[in-house]
């Protein structure tokens, strides 16, 4: 018999509203920064490096935008960060999927060694100096090649997408594709990528938000600043901001061109923020049903 929620104990009534506070604590905790930011971006940045703006726009302004139509750095490391998080991530879906498809076959031969060799890399890594040498002599230094092909797969997604693989698509349907005539790539294509929307989407978020915060291999491989993506533009900002204020400290004849440049420092420092994440949040919006779904099937199961 079905019970109506006037017929619940004191202890689910307890830990229902010991739960609502915890996930409203949560929500506040994950959700202020993001709306403190946004206000920001549309106020004096005096009154929010004095602390009187704390939530909502104080002075409004679209200064900082206006700033940053004008900086035109900004928008060609933002067209350089589409690029490599478009490219970037359709490679590593065409890489990943296919190989954790084919070590999810229990018919597939020396599965197990092939899958402890590529495990390897995930604990023990030959270092950055190393690393940099191979590109060079490949002839990946400063060019966008390699921020698109650096990393074209990681291990743990690997992982994740097998065991989904395994877990939720029938040994039976496979087998039945096969009588039917498919060969491995029609099956891999017409049968098992329709079901598997779930973990592409998962697979795709992981990936893209890697490639949109992707400023450490830029920094490292990269000189030209016609290819620096987003974040690297936006951590040069952020160094600028600082100096800035530095300089008002130590020096009293730079106070006022220093304050300015700090204050035009951080208003594009927040409007940037904004325009960067802004993309990302409108992305997982139209992917969190399958993302959800994806995560708990591809990392419980197996």
């Amino acid at each position: 018999m079905r019970r109506n929620r006037f017929d619940r104990s004191k202890d689910d009534i307890v830990f229902d509203s010991i739960n609502y506070c915890l996930m409203t604590a949560v929500l506040v905790i994950v959700l202020y920064p993001l709306v403190y930011i946004l206000g920001a971006s549309f106020s004096d940045p005096y009154k929010v490096a004095s602390g009187e703006m704390w939530l909502y726009p104080v002075e409004f302004t679209l200064e900082g935008y206006q700033y940053l139509l004008k900086y035109s750095e900004i928008w060609v490391s933002y067209g350089n960060t589409i690029v490599y998080t478009i490219a970037g991530t359709i490679l590593n879906l065409v890489v990943t999927l296919p190989c954790a498809y084919a070590l999810s076959r229990k018919d597939f031969v020396g599965r197990g060694w092939l899958m402890l060799l590529i495990m390897i890399p995930m604990y023990f890594t030959g270092g950055l100096v190393p690393t940099y040498i191979t590109v060079k002599r490949l002839g990946l230094l400063d060019t966008r090649l390699m921020l698109i092909v650096g990393g074209a797969t990681a291990t743990y997604n690997l992982i994740v997408s097998r065991t989904f693989f395994s877990s939720t698509i029938p040994m039976e349907l496979q087998e039945a594709g096969v009588i039917d005539g498919c060969s491995n790539w029609k099956l891999f294509i017409r049968i098992v990528m329709p079901l598997s929307m779930p973990i592409v989407a998962v697979m795709a978020m992981f990936f893209g938000v890697g490639h949109w915060n992707e400023y450490f291999g830029a920094m490292i491989y990269l000189k030209s600043r016609s290819l620096y993506p987003l974040q690297l533009i936006l951590r040069e900002i952020l160094i600028q901001s600082e100096v800035a204020a530095e300089m008002a400290m130590v020096d009293s004849d730079l106070i006022e061109s220093a304050a300015r440049q700090a204050r035009i420092s951080d208003m594009i420092k927040y409007t940037a923020i904004v325009i960067s994440i802004a993309p990302m949040l409108l992305v997982y919006g139209f992917l969190q049903r399958y993302f959800v779904k994806g995560i708990m099937i591809g990392a419980i199961k197996g």
